[in-house]
């Protein structure tokens, strides 16, 4: 009574199911599952990281049968050994900024912004069904940014 189940999904689409309480914290939640690996676990639940080891899973709205995305960080391994405490908020604060899918989107922007200036600059050498193309990918990048980072 009390309990519920939570699917834990890793990076190669295996699960496990981790049975807690919703007064249970997820510093508490990675200790059941993860013991001794707890500083290298990163927990995400609705595209959010779940960095504050004291919130409640009820705080933080996690119901029975929900999926939490768990993943393994290799740089906060490394630095555990050497600084039992701080090892694990070093490396992980500053590496979430400067995450590979982060650069995607600025990068998908410069591309496109040159294709621009380009057809702007350069209509000669523009067809109409270049042109085109050009407007479909702008849109269809514009919806898919607004749909990433619109929630």
């Amino acid at each position: 009574p009390g309990l519920i189940k939570i699917r834990l999904k890793f990076l190669n689409d295996t699960e496990e199911v981790a049975v807690a309480r919703p007064e249970d914290t997820v510093g508490i939640l990675k200790s059941k599952c993860f013991p001794g690996q707890e500083s290298q676990m990163k927990l995400i639940y609705r595209g959010q990281l779940l960095q504050d080891q004291a919130r409640t899973l009820r705080s933080l709205r996690i119901t029975d049968n929900c999926v939490i995305h768990c993943h393994r960080s290799r740089g906060a391994g490394a630095a555990a050994p050497a600084l039992p405490e701080p090892g694990p908020a070093g490396p992980a604060a500053p590496g979430l900024p400067l995450a590979g899918g982060t650069l995607m989107v600025p990068t998908v922007m410069v591309v496109l912004a040159l294709g621009w200036y380009f057809r702007i600059n350069y209509r000669q050498l523009f067809t109409a069904p270049a042109t085109v193309s050009l407007i479909g990918v702008t849109v269809l990048v514009t919806l898919l940014a607004f749909g990433l980072y619109g929630q």
